[in-house]
């Protein structure tokens, strides 16, 4: 965890420049890859990718400077397909094109503060999270909320779950997909990423879904530049919408 000093409020208030934290390690290259959906999201591993002058894979496009990033896990250095101009930018219109599920202004579920990054006794009420008691500490950078970024692993939800608080939206998806279809996914991270966050869940229900603070999109299968249409519109709707997030927090430094 990082030990910088942070008050969330000044943040928000005076737009502060906090100080950046270093990365602890990646995972090891000598894991076996035995299984399609393991091989499909570690076949770049971070230690081949380029680097920024902290370490992290610039693909991943970290911010550690608008939260933390936790020890050990590793992050999504791959470079995503670009996607194609969307045929259709109205949220709405986008998720019914694509199957998708959308449901805004879903109950706050609150916000108190927790000492468990993973916050295990926490009842999300939907599948992934969009709300709801998570994780913080003011003794970490933005009180230890997710950095944005793209991951390889599934981040601690506590910390996610904070992000969303922070105005941030979160990608998601389930890591049987094949690595040409996370790699279309990881194309809309890539072509705009302040302000989101990038990673494999494989507890969640639908295949694809993007999260904002009571605000959600669910996909039940992958269906391709129709869904990327769809979360291309859900990232513009709610990302930094100050009706998405009650601690706004500047998408980029």
């Amino acid at each position: 965890m990082s030990r910088h000093p942070c008050d969330l409020r000044a943040l928000a208030c005076a737009g502060a420049v906090f100080g950046v934290i270093a990365f602890a390690g990646c995972g090891g290259d000598d894991e076996p890859t035995t299984s399609s959906a393991e091989s499909s999201t570690t076949s770049t591993s971070t230690e081949e990718a380029e680097t920024d002058d902290n370490g992290f894979p610039v693909n991943a496009y970290v911010q550690p400077d608008l939260g933390v990033v936790p020890d050990g896990i590793e992050l999504d250095g791959r470079e995503g397909t670009p996607p194609p101009e969307p045929s259709e930018t109205d949220v709405k219109k986008a998720a019914e094109a694509a199957g998708c599920e959308l449901e805004t202004g879903l109950p706050d579920e609150g916000s108190t503060h927790l000492p468990d990054e993973d916050a295990a006794d926490v009842d999300y009420k939907t599948d992934p999270p969009t709300s709801g008691d998570h994780y913080g500490n003011p003794s970490e950078i933005l009180s230890g909320a997710l950095a944005d970024g793209a991951y390889l692993e599934t981040p601690p939800i506590g910390r996610a779950v904070h992000a969303l608080e922070h105005q941030r939206v979160a990608i998601q998806y389930s890591p049987d997909l094949s690595e040409e279809d996370q790699l279309a996914l990881k194309g809309v991270f890539d072509s705009d990423p302040p302000g989101v966050l990038f990673y494999p869940n494989s507890e969640m229900g639908p295949e694809v879904a993007v999260a904002a603070w009571t605000n959600l999109l669910s996909c039940e299968g992958y269906e391709g530049d129709a869904t990327l249409d769809a979360i291309q519109a859900f990232r513009d709707e709610f990302r930094g919408n100050p009706d998405a997030g009650p601690e706004p927090v500047p998408l980029d430094l």
